[in-house]
């Protein structure tokens, strides 16, 4: 039992899948950020185009 107690405190394998998933989620956030930015500059530009014809 010790031993089994001893090798999960050593484990690590939990540890490195929590952070690339945080890592991962906070990349994603930044998407889902730049393309709403982008998305709404885009729409002003052609709301522009559309008033100028």
């Amino acid at each position: 039992m010790k031993k089994l107690l001893v090798r999960f405190a050593r484990d690590e394998a939990g540890a490195t899948a929590i952070e690339y998933s945080l890592i991962g989620g906070l990349i994603a956030v930044a998407i889902i950020t730049a393309v709403r930015t982008v998305g709404t500059d885009v729409a002003a530009v052609f709301t522009s185009i559309s008033a100028a014809i």
